[in-house]
């Protein structure tokens, strides 16, 4: 869950555009942690990603009396994260990427939530072991939503598909992991509670 709301996105957003650094350092910090292991779940590669973030921040604040101008902000930085990140993987390869999400790999990030706590290690894992087993665009979308938060829309114009897509994809990933999990759940012994 998201520390700032877009009201504070829009007020950094203008005083970014009038030269305001404080403001500027407000929004990387919010958004560098989300952005950064979006960018690596492309790149599989720590520094790239860092790299990558740092280019994407350094073009906005050059570009910054444009800022104020941008709709939805949080879609523009996964967006041009998306795409800087696939052009360092282009020019590693030296050739065009045609099919980008591919080789994605992504594992659900282990985040200490109230709900998290009454799940064990190995539930977890089988959940995780689930995600890893999607295909590479549900699994991108999937984290694109789940874990990053973002909306159907976003997660549509970010990947340059339409929100049936997404939608599509996400009730596949949804029925896969259940199945998963579903599976594990039927071997344990079940327990009948009686009223005394």
């Amino acid at each position: 869950m998201e520390k700032y709301n877009a009201d504070n996105v829009r007020q950094w957003q203008n005083e970014i555009a009038l030269g305001n650094y404080t403001a500027f350092r407000e929004l990387f910090d919010c958004y560098a942690q989300k952005l950064t292991q979006f960018a690596f779940s492309i790149t599989r590669n720590k520094e790239a990603a860092v790299e990558i973030l740092d280019e994407v921040f350094v073009k906005i604040w050059k570009n910054r009396d444009n800022l104020a101008a941008i709709e939805n902000l949080k879609t523009y930085l996964y967006t041009a994260i998306k795409n800087t990140a696939l052009n360092y993987l282009s020019q590693k390869a030296n050739h065009h990427i045609t099919e980008p999400f591919d080789f994605v790999n992504i594992s659900l990030a282990a985040t200490e939530s109230p709900e998290q706590e009454f799940i064990s290690k190995e539930i977890l894992k089988k959940i995780n072991d689930a995600v890893d087993a999607l295909p590479p665009r549900c699994k991108i979308i999937f984290k694109l939503v789940r874990e990053d938060g973002l909306k159907y829309r976003e997660v549509a114009e970010i990947l340059n598909i339409s929100a049936h897509t997404v939608d599509a994809q996400m009730v596949i990933a949804v029925k896969k992991i259940s199945e998963k999990v579903s599976m594990y759940f039927d071997t344990f012994p079940q327990k009948t509670f009686s009223k005394k």
